[in-house]
Order: C-alpha cells, then sequence, then structure tokens
C-alpha cells in the first residue's frame, strides 16, 4: 500500500527579505520558520529545505541499514546517521555526505561498509536524491 505524506509552506514577500513557515501535515508534528537568511547565511533559529532533506535522508538511511542488517541475520543494537547537505547559492545542493555509527555485534567492518552502501545505493531518499553526490563515512563501533 502506498503513503503520501504531506507538508505546506506558506512564503510572504520576495526571495531575500521575506519569510515563511512549513507545516509538516501528515504528523501534524510542527510548524517551523523558513527564510533566505537561514538557508544560505546561519540557521538562526529557522530551518531550510537543506535541513528538512538532511532529517529525511538521515532517517530513511538508517531505516534501510537497520532492515539491511537484520535480514542478514546480524540485526544492529544501534545506528547513528548524520546527513550533511551542503547548499551553494546560486548552484543548488552541491553534495551530501552520511555519517553513519552503528553497533553491530558480529559483523566485521568489511561486511559493515557493504551493508552501509547497499543501504545507501537503495534508501528511497537517496534515490530520490541522485542528482547530488552523495559520500558515504561508515564506522562500526565495538
Amino acid at each position: 500500500m502506498a503513503t503520501t505524506r504531506i507538508a505546506t509552506t506558506n512564503w510572504e514577500g520576495s526571495l531575500m527579505e521575506g519569510a515563511g513557515t512549513v507545516e509538516l501535515n501528515s504528523s501534524g508534528v510542527g510548524k517551523f520558520d523558513v527564510s533566505w537568511p537561514s538557508r544560505a547565511e546561519e540557521a538562526n533559529g529557522r530551518t531550510s529545505p537543506e535541513e528538512l532533506i538532511a532529517a529525511a535522508h538521515s532517517s530513511c538511511f538508517s531505516m534501510a541499514l537497520s532492515h539491511g542488517l537484520a535480514g542478514a541475520g546480524t540485526p544492529p543494537e544501534t545506528v547513528e546517521t548524520q546527513a550533511s547537505v551542503t547548499f551553494q547559492p546560486g548552484e543548488g545542493i552541491t553534495g551530501i555526505v552520511l555519517s553513519v555509527k552503528a553497533r553491530v555485534p558480529g559483523l566485521s567492518a568489511e561486511d559493515f561498509k557493504t551493508a552501509a552502501e547497499t543501504a545507501k545505493e537503495n534508501c528511497p531518499v537517496s534515490k530520490a536524491l541522485a542528482g547530488a553526490p552523495i559520500t558515504l563515512e561508515a564506522e562500526l563501533l565495538s
């Protein structure tokens, strides 16, 4: 069964002087302020499309990796993923770095890196973001 998730942004004013809010309608968990300065300069308590993409990517990748590891008979104890999305004004998103640290009993570092690479390639958000270079840093914790 397919699912659809909805978010709505209300923007007022021009790009440089304006501001808006993005609301996560499907979950109802919040409404967040957005502005050009929060995207191209400092966050200053506001979010950006890139931060929201980073949240989506880190959670999707963590789920994909956990699923792949469990399917291979080595379920993880913990998976912590940070996604860093770089935005360059005038160019767009120029790169994404996924940094994952996980504790997976009974798994070699080599097998972990292979599983992480597979998750990176097959995570639905990675596929949706295929136009941007995605780099993976994987560390198996003991």
